[in-house]
């Protein structure tokens, strides 16, 4: 579940030496796991390692002796001369009795798998020459490749392919995943990943204090609202659903149906005067109320039992929206701020910070498209336009004072306390029209039942990826709220939850 940065898994590595566990051991057992991952990815045939010079390249000479030792054909390619090896790599390579073919991508030839044992996780510069021209040339051969801790050419930090980078297809990590295992562009270029176990405790990570999670339901499972045998509608809350004028109600509807089916006791749609006809004729179980103003809207609120906002699918750009904004903000509700309401403040955002600042706590969530994002924090995008998407979303939430859910196949979901989750699991026909609404919604909803805000991002942002999932192929935005059900049901399954 936790990440680790570059810097944190070195501390890990530290601690374990420190603990009394060498760092030849770690390096040994780190091969070890790679050489059984080998042996079942190519069952039979030549095996090349290509290593590089520092720790990484001597992993690759461990799984390298403990393939040849069980009678594999193994050959072995070097980025730099072996007498230049140092440290615990100048002692792997000494395990070696083979020969060491010399940096030439025309020595590949046609292996049966390929360990990419270069570069690892710490890279930071450009990939360049030699190394260029090698990672080209393990991409063309078309053999299966399996890197050592991540593929070269990734940063394990941010996940950006540093000029060119192994396209690979498994990756054996060791004691926790990176960031840029998950985040894009890394995580396609990883393969299916595996954790191996190389004898670091656990305990070294309450002294590293990690922040960064990926978001699986370990993260929040302690308060995910199951429902109780003595509840009701009312104790699991009341979500608001701000919707548009007559020609832009869908998209509140595909959000209100969305909080009802994740959870929430009751949901309204807050609708104009003009679209009150439709939006009732389109509901059932949602209820409709007449908001015309935002005072309507601020005396709607009055009422206590109303826990959370989902303001700005098809909501309309402008002053309402806005004026909407700060009457949910000062009534100290649950708010989900997505699309229309974020691109209403994109002129002057300081003023939206300032009012959710001004909470006490606040349980505000502002759900934007990489799009939205640049509009909104247009500031920090030039201040940092090479930044990471984590990075990106961890200044935001610190200068918006909430919640930032910065959406995409590797949504990543930061709070102002530095905490980040990145969610792994949404499949790619999420990417239709209305999917941002549903997931908005969902969240809401979570917000009505009590979830606090960074755990009900994430949890809206894994149920909505796993929806996609259940759903499949040709999925439209009003198929997600009917696979949330299925959803529930396989959590409650795997958290062990009787219904």
């Amino acid at each position: 579940m936790e990440l680790l940065t570059v810097a944190e898994m070195a501390s890990a590595d530290q601690a374990a030496i420190a603990g009394g566990t060498s760092g030849f051991a770690l390096m040994r057992s780190a091969g070890q796991a790679v050489a059984l991952a080998a042996e079942a990815m190519a069952e039979r045939g030549r095996i090349l390692v290509v290593a590089g010079r520092g720790n990484n390249g001597g992993d690759g000479f461990i799984a390298a002796a403990e393939l040849a030792a069980r009678g594999r054909d193994v050959s072995v390619i070097l980025l730099c001369d072996r007498a230049s090896l140092k440290g615990d790599a100048a002692f792997a390579a000494e395990e070696w009795n083979g020969a060491v073919l010399p940096c030439d991508p025309q020595a590949i030839g046609k292996p049966n798998l390929i360990i990419d044992a270069l570069f690892g996780a710490g890279l930071n510069r450009p990939v360049k020459g030699d190394p260029h021209a090698m990672i080209a040339a393990m991409n063309a051969s078309g053999v299966p490749i399996l890197s050592v801790d991540l593929p070269s050419g990734i940063n394990g930090d941010t996940g950006e392919v540093m000029g060119i980078a192994v396209e690979a297809s498994a990756t054996v990590t060791f004691f926790r995943r990176k960031p840029g295992h998950l985040l894009l562009p890394g995580r396609v270029h990883c393969g299916e990943v595996d954790v191996a176990d190389i004898g670091i405790d656990a305990d070294v990570l309450d002294r590293i204090a990690p922040k960064t999670f990926e978001n699986v339901p370990d993260l929040w499972a302690d308060v995910f609202p199951f429902p109780q045998a003595d509840g009701h509608k009312y104790a699991r809350g009341h979500a608001v659903v701000v919707s548009g004028d007559v020609v832009s109600t869908g998209a509140a509807r595909l959000a209100a149906r969305a909080a009802l089916r994740a959870g929430a006791g009751l949901v309204t749609v807050a609708s104009p005067r003009d679209a009150l006809a439709v939006n009732a004729a389109a509901l059932t179980s949602v209820m409709v109320r007449e908001t015309e103003t935002p005072k309507q809207f601020g005396d709607l609120l009055a009422d206590k039992r109303l826990k959370a906002c989902v303001i700005g699918p098809g909501a309309g750009i402008g002053e309402r929206t806005r004026e909407i904004v700060h009457a949910a903000l000062s009534a100290h509700r649950g708010v989900v701020l997505d699309a229309d309401a974020l691109t209403s403040f994109a002129g002057a955002p300081e003023t939206l910070f300032a009012a959710i600042k001004k909470q006490n706590d606040p349980q505000v969530i502002l759900t934007p498209h990489d799009g939205e994002f640049g509009r909104l924090f247009s500031a920090l995008r030039s201040d940092d336009p090479h930044g990471s998407k984590l990075e990106h979303a961890r200044l935001a939430a610190v200068q918006s004072g909430a919640v930032v859910l910065l959406k995409g196949a590797d949504t990543v979901v930061a709070a102002p306390d530095g905490r980040a989750a990145i969610t792994a699991n949404a499949p790619p026909w999420l990417a239709t029209a209305g999917s941002g609404d549903v997931l908005a919604g969902i969240i809401g909803g979570l917000l009505a039942q009590g979830v606090p805000a960074f755990e009900a991002a994430c949890i809206g942002a894994w149920m909505h990826g796993e929806a996609g999932q259940e759903f499949g192929p040709g999925l439209i935005a009003e198929d997600l709220p009917e696979m949330l059900p299925a959803v529930l049901r396989n959590l409650y399954d795997e958290i062990g939850i009787a219904y």
